[in-house]
């Protein structure tokens, strides 16, 4: 998901943007790179093994329905996900997977309210997260296809839709 650089225009910050808008920028950066992102991929599992580390996602972006029923997630959630992480708390939790991305759901973390940690949860109706995923997941794919025949075939790891 580094290499796909998922993200959203957003009003305020991108000018002509009234909604969010689902945008993909490689690594992160794609205006600043030198490399083909799969060379940071590359770099960035390198690392990950040599060191023993591990790489996270935490959603800090938006949870609870579609824009305008929705909302970004709190600072304070996001906290807590940070803070467990960084303490080690979050590896006394149970996981779910996610069926379509395939990454691993948290089923609790201190001070977290749990609605907010399987996201389909949060939203009002179910059917439209799951079309709003299934939304996402197809970009994923889509974004995904620059990257065949680049090394690392890095999709085998993206969604599965």
């Amino acid at each position: 998901h580094f290499i796909s650089g998922y993200t959203a225009k957003v009003a305020g910050t991108e000018r002509g943007i009234t909604e969010p808008t689902a945008t993909f920028s490689a690594c992160f950066g794609a205006a600043f790179l030198t490399h083909s992102p799969t060379r940071y991929a590359e770099l960035l599992r390198e690392k990950l093994e040599k060191h023993g580390a591990q790489a996270w996602i935490v959603n800090s972006g938006w949870s609870g329905g579609p824009f305008g029923v929705g909302e970004r997630m709190s600072i304070k959630t996001t906290r807590g996900c940070v803070d467990a992480i960084i303490d080690g708390s979050i590896e006394n939790t149970t996981w779910e997977t996610d069926p379509l991305f395939g990454w691993e759901l948290p089923t609790s973390v201190p001070g977290v309210d749990e609605a907010v940690l399987k996201p389909r949860n949060t939203w009002p109706n179910p059917e439209a997260y799951d079309a709003a995923e299934k939304k996402l997941a197809e970009m994923y794919v889509s974004n995904f296809e620059q990257y065949r025949g680049k090394g690392v075939d890095y999709s085998v790891f993206g969604p599965k839709v």
